[in-house]
């Protein structure tokens, strides 16, 4: 069985689970800009909750390709506030805050995050371990090269599996050491990969789960997706829902995604698949 420890809450990831998107940066790829007011974020985490989001994850800076780099009072002035509107709301609620800077990180765990979702595994900011470890939280550790400015020209791999695999070894015995018990591991689907090699990772993510961690697939209406249909994010839901049953099958424990209703309904489906 594996779990993670939320505040208390042990959480059971044997059974695969969705985590809910929450940008509040204005140039996210697909929903950036979307939320105007206190009333559209809880009228969006109500709504991802109640379509059996097991946690919220919240960001407030954009890591797609070239996004604008922003400084830590930018982002903590962007996220601290929603934090203590989400939690003043919503009790016992699991909350994951997407950044990748140990000041950040800090406060948000302070007001009320329990989990920490870093798209660079400790690799930019080398404080994020140790504060991980502080707070005792789960921490999701992404796969990427670089920085999101610089990440898409950084692709070259001598072996595309085996390289992740090396770099997730190397992350989580840090992490191991630092003191921090609940990891899971995303393979960082979109960030420093091309199309084909997002497709490649996707068709041996297996090969992940000799960690013997948790693994998240974040790949809800990202570009190999839409690109490869030659269509816009926001017309890529139907691809998002076929590539996340190949996710599950290939050992995913948890989705990260725009659309809960939608991949509830892929995991309930994916469930009727393995116990009949």
């Amino acid at each position: 069985m594996q779990t993670i420890n939320c505040s208390g809450r042990l959480i059971d990831l044997s059974t695969p689970r969705v985590m809910g998107i929450v940008n509040v940066t204005p140039d996210s790829f697909y929903d950036g800009g979307k939320l105007k007011s206190d009333s559209d974020l809880l009228h969006q985490v109500t709504k991802m909750l109640t379509d059996g989001a097991t946690f919220i994850d919240i960001g407030g800076y954009s890591s797609r390709p070239d996004g604008v780099d922003i400084s830590v009072d930018y982002e903590l002035n962007r996220v601290i506030p929603m934090i203590e509107v989400l939690c003043r709301e919503f009790k016992n609620l699991n909350l994951s805050i997407d950044s990748f800077r140990a000041s950040v990180i800090d406060q948000a765990v302070q007001h009320g995050a329990n989990i920490v979702n870093d798209i660079s595994a400790g690799t930019i900011d080398e404080k994020v371990i140790e504060t991980v470890a502080l707070h005792q939280v789960p921490y999701i550790m992404m796969h990427m090269r670089g920085t999101p400015q610089t990440m898409k020209c950084l692709t070259n791999y001598d072996n595309l599996i085996k390289d992740i695999n090396f770099y997730f070894s190397e992350r989580i015995a840090t992490a191991r050491a630092a003191g921090i018990n609940d990891i899971i591991i995303d393979p960082g689907y979109g960030f420093a990969k091309t199309i084909n090699q997002n497709f490649q990772l996707l068709k041996n993510q297996d090969l992940l789960n000799v960690h013997n961690v948790p693994v998240l697939s974040g790949i809800s209406r990202k570009s190999m997706i839409y690109k490869t249909l030659d269509i816009e994010a926001s017309q890529a839901l139907n691809g998002t829902s076929a590539l996340h049953m190949l996710c599950l099958q290939k050992g995913a424990s948890l989705l990260r995604v725009h659309d809960v209703k939608e991949a509830m309904e892929v995991i309930k489906l994916y469930h009727m698949l393995e116990t009949n």
